[in-house]
């Protein structure tokens, strides 16, 4: 589907429904919704540079533990290990800007896996486990 915020609604039923199917509990359903939301807004905003620059594609696969979701885009690239960590200690003033989606993303799932100039372009591979 295009890349834009208007279909993050859409996106986010998508992943309720499949979440709900794989038995994960109400606090389950909204981290993995949360996350994709989240990862979504950074393609849109980060990987494509705006709005309906790009397609996002996503898969889900319910595992015996849990909900694996896969994102992929054809946006440009990063380096996950160059986004320093976020400080949650340090005061707001002195954090850097930046950082955040991918920490939030992180605290959410269980695991995140990126890979890059895959045939199917980049891929976020999140799992989030039943409870």
């Amino acid at each position: 589907m295009a890349g834009n915020f208007e279909n993050l609604a859409r996106i986010s039923h998508f992943i309720e429904q499949a979440a709900t199917q794989a038995g994960l509990d109400d606090r389950g359903v909204y981290a993995i919704q949360m996350a994709v939301d989240e990862a979504c807004t950074n393609i849109i905003e980060h990987a494509y540079g705006g709005e309906d620059k790009g397609e996002l594609r996503l898969s889900c696969t319910i595992k015996k533990d849990g909900l694996q979701v896969v994102i992929y885009d054809q946006g440009t690239s990063f380096d996950p290990a160059q986004v320093p960590e976020l400080n949650t200690e340090a005061p707001l003033h002195e954090r850097p800007s930046g950082g955040m989606g991918l920490f939030f993303i992180r605290k959410l799932v269980d695991q995140a896996e990126f890979k890059f100039g895959t045939p199917q372009g980049n891929q976020l591979i999140l799992f989030k486990r039943r409870e």
